[in-house]
This record gives structure tokens, sequence and C-alpha cells, in this order.
């Protein structure tokens, strides 16, 4: 009779792990993966001014906190499929165009400053929450404007296809305020119409204008103010009904949750960032990645 020794166990276990990762290399379930090693490439869509999730830096390169992590699941993408040579091809999107690229096939993954919501979530799916904020507005300090109500005869700005547009616009009817409410295809063209004078104020999530700000000609100029109008979670963005692709960024988020390497990153562009942006974490983001942070 054969003796089956430790030795020998040992090499059928390996070899029964060399063909799963075989198997998954040829993209097993995964539409998304699948289409990644036929093209040899991985679509990310970006921002271009959501400073400083997603943004360009003066060598016209994306770059930010949401890029950071995407990167990340870029090199989980070349190790599962076995190709470290997939390339990464950067596609810019807008509030209004990132969701319908996502469903289509365009992008594979979406690294900007999108909230996770469940309207949304029928049409695409997200990974983790990677950062926590909300709806406030942006004005010039000598403005006069201290919150929402004051735009009573003024003029708001807002990115078309937010959910910071649908928040504002909705407390604009609850409230009765006469405020003209201007669509501004991305925040570049905001912030611009903010400072050439034809908004008097700008309303977006409270980071992305801070980001704005330090951006801005003469930041001493400018101020964030209000109440919190809406809670909006951030997530990388994915495709619907792809379990598999879901599942794997899901893992290298929570591995970065779990092992820190997250707070390192939030720590890089927030404490204070490159951009001049200083936000040390909230105990509720801190929770959440606690929370988040999934074992293997």
């Amino acid at each position: 009779m054969k003796r089956i020794t430790l030795s020998s166990l040992l090499l059928a276990s390996t070899l029964a792990f060399g063909l799963s990762s075989t198997a998954f290399a040829d993209a097993g379930d995964s539409p998304v993966l699948k289409r990644i090693q036929d093209k040899k490439v991985v679509n990310i869509g970006h921002r271009e001014t959501s400073i400083p999730f997603s943004y360009m830096d003066s060598n016209g390169k994306p770059v930010g906190y949401s890029i950071d992590i995407c990167m990340k699941i870029v090199e989980e993408i070349r190790k599962e499929l076995g190709n470290p040579d997939i390339a990464v091809r950067f596609v810019p999107v807008t509030g209004q165009t990132r969701i319908a690229l996502m469903a289509n096939g365009t992008i594979d993954l979406e690294c900007g400053s999108t909230t996770n919501n469940l309207t949304r979530q029928k049409q695409v799916s997200y990974l983790p929450t990677t950062f926590i904020t909300g709806t406030k507005i942006a004005t010039r300090k000598d403005s006069g404007i201290k919150n929402v109500n004051d735009l009573n005869g003024k003029i708001l700005g807002v990115s078309a296809g937010t959910t910071n547009e649908k928040v504002l616009k909705a407390y604009i009817e609850k409230n009765k305020l006469n405020t003209k409410v201007v669509e501004l295809k991305d925040h570049s063209q905001g912030w611009l119409a903010m400072e050439t004078g034809r908004i008097d104020a700008y309303g977006s999530d409270d980071v992305l204008l801070y980001g704005l700000i330090s951006k801005s000609k003469s930041p001493k100029d400018y101020t964030v103010v209000g109440e919190y109008l809406s809670f909006d979670p951030y997530a990388i963005m994915v495709p619907r009904n792809d379990s598999t692709f879901q599942r794997l960024g899901t893992s290298v988020v929570a591995e970065q949750m779990r092992t820190g390497d997250l707070a390192t990153t939030y720590k890089k562009w927030f404490e204070p960032g490159p951009t001049g942006i200083n936000m040390p974490m909230s105990s509720t983001l801190g929770m959440a990645f606690e929370i988040q942070a999934l074992p293997n």
C-alpha cells in the first residue's frame, strides 16, 4: 500500500491551490475581469477637479485619495489575473456622465467623490465607504451669507447630476426661498462662476468646497458656511451584477482598513494634504473603518 505522507498532502494542497488560482486567472464568472483580461487594460473613471479625491496634478496626471485606493485594487486585479502588465486607462467623468459610463461598460472603477445611495444602486454597485461628508455652501466672506436661508434673492451654483443639487433644490423649495439655481458642468466651472461673480454661492460636499478654496486664486476671500443638509458616504463605484469583481474590490479596501494602510492614505491627503486641506479624520469615519474592516 502506498504510504501517504505529510509532504504528499502538502503537495496535493499546493496543486489544488494552483488549480484554483489558474481558474480565477481565467476570470471565472466575472464579466468585468473577463473584459479586463481580454483587453489587458483597467479603465478607471476619474474626476478632474474633485480635490483631494481625484484631480489633475501639475503634470496633467490624475492623483488623489480615491486614485490611491483604486491603484491598490488594480494591483490585486493584476495578481488575480496573473498578468502584471495589465495597463490602466484613465477616463475623465463628470457628475452627469459617471453612472452612464459605468453602466455601459466604458469604465470598470469610478475613483472620484461619489456618494453611495439606494437610488444609484439601481444602476451601479459600491465598495465600502471610504469618506463621509455632507452638503454645505461656499461663498465670499464679504457676501453676508451665513447659511442657506441667506440665499433668498441670491444665485446659487450647483454641479449638475450630484446629490448636492437635489438636496439644495429640495431645501429651497421647501423653505420657499427666492433663489435662482444655476446648474454647472463640474466643480471647476462652478468655481469659475463664483470667482467671476456670476453666482453668490456654490453648493457641494464640504470637503470638496475646502479643496476648491485651497486651489482658488485668493483662498482668504472664501469660506464654507451653514449646517450639513445631507449625509454623504463616499465609495468607489463598480458595475452592478458582478459579485466576484465587487468582492475583489471589497477585500482590498477592507484589508487597507484592517491594516491601517487606509488611515495612512487619509493622513497623506488630509492631515494636511498637498492641496492645503487640513481635516483630521472624524470619529464617525474612524468607526466606519473599524466596522468595515472585514476579516479574511
